[in-house]
């Protein structure tokens, strides 16, 4: 059956049920549902049922029967799942304020912004599902796959008791069940500051990064505001440009860079091998304002304690974090301690039928028994998949996430040294450090019952890379002494293994 008669067949079964019909049971069960983290099953109340109008009735969405809002990384795996389960064609609708499909976003801070000459990442290179090992889901793969796509045209008002969207077009949307994948936006320097002068840059998307790119390219200075993951990715990619002449300055507030996840040991050993780059760090440094030049774009940073960071020609990226994109869905529900929409382990929010993934989430961290928001593209896909499952089948499975981070760097053509690490777990407790960060180094954080909590490794192996969720994961008693008498990273490996 072609896509159009699929798509005539839900149309005409749509139409035959009551229009707009929605129920839930308000059953014990349904209440029930509502409890965060704990229990490793969550009981479903009977099944909901919906139906929505055929094609026409005034809206401007075909697919109605599932709505996507956000065209990210979680959005794009959401709908492989769907297409997976059959649920897709005539059925399902993505809404995106992006002008192409969902890719995979760390390539923006990353291979995206490697010279011309140094082959950077392109699309259509890095749609998304190519990150996981997954088919490149481009335009072309929507169309076919019967997914309808509004580009360019992101939501701004929403009625849950109508079941309605509408754009920043005017168009008015249509839902049955709606996935929020909305992610987060960075955070900004406040205008009055010069946080929008021409020459500062944020990135979120491809034009954040193109522009990027093209400042890259004539700069002579490149000022980074925020030593975190944003701030030292960019700044290794900023490292392959013009080399010998570019001047490279990391500007943030803390002690040390990647404060939420480094030990001051560790990121010693990293700020070190920034500065064979050429990179130099302004610790414990704030920002004052940014000053423009007589041309109207960025020419300098004043810092709080008076002094200024100058040049001719520079260019500032800004990477102090992000907030999740809420907006317009706050009635649904918004947690009050880390933000973001709060969902229940099956990514449910309050509202029936609502759900919400990826960044933008806010859910229980089972095995860590608390409310969290994860900004990372593994969370984005994983979230994605089991949501939909959720949806579509009869799966009771609480989400059960073992955080997760990551970073590659100074992997672009003629450098020098290739950085590649992992980290899984909780970085809590008491921290032994092994190896040499020549190449490899290792962190294990042990909590005061001597149970590994969370462990971190520089160039790894495959087989060492994939032993530690293991050993997150299990969270096994280690011998500590043991750990700090190991003679090289392999050894300490091997000690963390024995104990599982």
């Amino acid at each position: 059956m072609t896509s159009a008669l699929r798509r005539k067949a839900a149309e005409m079964a749509s139409a035959a049920a009551t229009a707009q019909c929605f129920s839930y049971s308000s059953s014990p069960a349904a209440c029930a549902l509502r409890q965060r983290g704990g229990a490793g099953v969550v009981r479903l109340p009977p099944r909901r049922r919906f139906s929505v109008a055929a094609a026409g009735g005034g809206y401007d969405n075909e697919n109605r029967e599932y709505v996507i809002v956000g065209g990210g990384n979680a959005a794009g795996y959401a709908a492989r799942t769907f297409v997976e389960h059959g649920m897709a064609d005539g059925r399902l609708c993505i809404v995106s304020k992006e002008p192409v499909p969902p890719y995979e976003r760390p390539a923006l801070t990353k291979g995206y912004l490697f010279p011309p000459e140094k082959k950077p990442a392109r699309l259509p290179g890095f749609h998304t599902c190519v990150g996981s090992g997954g088919q490149r889901q481009t335009a072309e793969w929507y169309k076919e796959n019967g997914i309808e796509v509004l580009y360019e045209d992101p939501v701004v008002a929403f009625d849950g008791k109508t079941q309605t969207l509408k754009t920043s077009s005017g168009k008015i949307l249509k839902y049955g069940s709606l996935i929020i994948s909305t992610g987060c936006e960075a955070s900004r320097l406040p205008g009055k500051i010069g946080g929008n002068l021409p020459g500062v840059h944020y990135i979120r998307n491809v034009a954040d990064a193109d522009s990027l790119v093209s400042s890259l390219g004539k700069a002579k200075k490149i000022v980074v505001i925020g030593g975190g993951y944003i701030g030292m990715e960019v700044a290794a990619a900023a490292c392959g440009w013009n080399l010998d002449t570019t001047v490279r300055m990391i500007i943030f507030p803390e002690e040390h860079i990647m404060p939420r996840l480094f030990t001051p040991s560790l990121a010693k050993k990293y700020e070190e091998l920034y500065q064979q780059y050429g990179v130099k760090f302004m610790k414990g440094a704030l920002i004052e304002k940014l000053e423009a030049g007589s041309d109207g774009r960025v020419s300098s940073a004043v810092l709080k304690d008076g002094s200024v960071v100058e040049a001719d020609t520079v260019t500032v990226i800004v990477g102090i974090g992000a907030k999740p994109a809420v907006s317009p869905f706050e009635a649904v529900g918004v947690n009050s301690q880390v933000g973001g929409i709060e969902v229940d382990s099956l990514f449910r929010t309050s509202v029936p039928g609502i759900f919400a993934i990826g960044d933008v989430a806010a859910f229980p961290l089972k095995m860590y028994n608390r409310i969290a928001r994860v900004e990372h593209v593994d969370h984005a896909r994983k979230s994605a998949h089991h949501c939909v499952e959720t949806l579509l089948t009869s799966q009771t499975k609480a989400y059960d996430y073992l955080p997760y981070f990551y970073s590659r760097v100074f992997e672009y053509e003629g450098s020098p040294r290739k950085v590649w690490w992992q980290f899984y777990g909780d970085n809590v407790g008491e921290t032994v450090e092994v190896g040499n960060f020549d190449p490899k180094i290792a962190t294990f954080w042990i909590d005061s019952d001597s149970r590994l909590k969370g462990v971190f490794l520089e160039s790894g192996s495959s087989e060492e890379f994939a032993l530690l969720p293991q050993l997150a994961k299990s969270q096994p008693i280690v011998d500590k002494a043991k750990l700090k008498a190991a003679t090289s990273v392999e050894n300490a490996l091997d000690i963390a293994r024995s104990s599982l």
